[in-house]
Order: C-alpha cells, then structure tokens, then sequence
C-alpha cells in the first residue's frame, strides 16, 4: 500500500468516526469465509456497517478525528474489525445472537454517544442501552400518564360540571 493510499484510507476513516456516533471495536479473527459471510448478512439485516481495518490507520484516524477516544486505541492489537450503527445497542445485539454459534466477534471496545466502554464482559451492558427514540417514547409515556388519570376522571363523571366538582371533591376527601 503506497503512502497516498494510506493517507487516503485514513482520511474516508476519519470521515466514517466523523458521521458515526456508535462506533463498535471487534475481533473477528479465526472466523472463515462462510462464517464471516454470515456475520455480514446479520450486520446488514441490523443496518450495521462492518469494516476490517488495519490497526495503524484506525489509530491515525482517531487521532485526526475530533472526537475524545480515551483508551479506545488501546484495543487496537491483532486483528479489529469496526462496526457502525445508527442505533447504540444495535452491534451489540448482532454480536450476542451471532455468539450463540460461534465464538467470535468478541468485543473489544465501543464508543456510543461519547461515552467509551472497553472489553468483551460490556456486551450485555451495550445489548441493553436504550436508543435515543426509545429514551424519549419512555418519556412521552412518562408525561402522558397524569393527563390521561384527569381525562378519565372526567369522562367516568358523565363530564358535567357537577360531575367533575363531584369527582374532585371525593378526590380530596
């Protein structure tokens, strides 16, 4: 690989850490063609991206990119693999379900919404955060239940005034 190539991979690199707020480190060495081929299809199916990548120029490119890594670039040793994904827990979950059969990928590190987790014990961790749409229907529910005690409150009163003065006076009492 020349060195314009290099610098070239580096920069697409530093582009993808750029775009991606969920930035999954793997290992996926050992694993044959058929299985790896598998693995990609459960990425896809996921919308995960998954990319080999050479450690030297994953660590340059964290180092060009404007995002805080921490010890992220610790984990980059043997072979890494990087997944990308819209949602944080979503590499998580191809990982755990694709290691009910096999052995690998094994996690190496992860880092979702700026915050870093590193080693493969995190998994069950990452499998159960919760996506930002979720957070936020948890607190559209959240805020919706007090409107809908007074709703039926008032509907279960016929809705006439000496209803709703009826249904508020036993409420204090």
């Amino acid at each position: 690989m020349t060195r314009e190539e290099k610098s070239q991979v580096i920069e697409e690199l530093t582009a993808q850490l750029g775009e991606n707020t969920n930035i999954y480190l793997t290992d996926i060495s050992g694993l044959d063609a058929a299985t790896t081929s598998k693995l990609r299809r459960a990425c896809f199916k996921s919308n995960v991206k998954l990319a080999v990548v050479k450690n030297t120029l994953l660590e340059k490119a964290m180092e060009a990119s404007e995002k805080e890594f921490g010890d992220l670039p610790t984990t980059l040793k043997g072979n890494t693999s990087v997944m990308y994904a819209e949602t944080g827990n979503a590499p998580a979950k191809v990982i755990k379900e694709f290691r009910k059969k096999s052995e690998k990928p094994l996690l190496k590190g992860a880092f979702i919404e700026e915050a870093i987790y590193i080693g493969d014990d995190l998994l069950d961790t990452l499998v159960n955060i919760k996506s930002r749409e979720e957070l936020i229907g948890e607190i559209v529910t959240i805020l919706q239940s007090p409107a809908k005690n007074v709703i039926s409150a008032l509907k279960s009163s016929g809705g006439t005034l000496a209803g709703i003065v009826k249904t508020l006076s036993e409420k204090e009492g």
